[in-house]
């Protein structure tokens, strides 16, 4: 028998930092800034999840937000504005078992290792600002 071959897709993920102070070189992705907050919640949130995800900050072939880039930070407006909203296509990798995406299951495990959507590693989380699509 010949072993599963590994499924990959997509899945768009958004929510707020409301401990990261919004900053315009967060706009750049060759920034430093963008870069190291990029590979941060990139880290966190592999673990959340149990399995290995990327997620983009250039055009690597995956779809793109309307930033042109599957990684996006962005200011939020009102009292929030200090808050930095957070856009992101991440490219996932799994065993046949685990072949079919569900957006639910996703959202509910990210939801359960950030308490309650509160905490992602040393980031503050907006409680109700956390999507998952795919």
């Amino acid at each position: 028998t010949t072993a599963p071959s590994p499924t990959s897709g997509h899945f768009t993920l958004n929510f707020t930092l409301t401990n990261l102070q919004y900053a315009a070189d967060l706009e750049a992705p060759s920034s430093r800034k963008f870069i190291s907050t990029m590979k941060v919640i990139n880290h966190y949130v592999s673990l959340a999840l149990g399995l290995p995800i990327l997620c983009y900050g250039g055009d690597l072939n995956l779809p793109a937000l309307n930033s042109g880039h599957a990684f996006k930070f962005s200011q939020l407006s009102g009292r929030n504005r200090d808050d930095t909203g957070v856009d992101a296509v991440c490219s996932y990798k799994t065993s046949d078992s685990l072949a079919r995406f569900d957006r639910e299951k996703v959202y509910h495990e990210l939801s359960a290792m950030t308490s309650g959507v509160t905490k992602l590693g040393h980031y503050s989380l907006e409680r109700n600002s956390l999507f998952v699509n795919g």
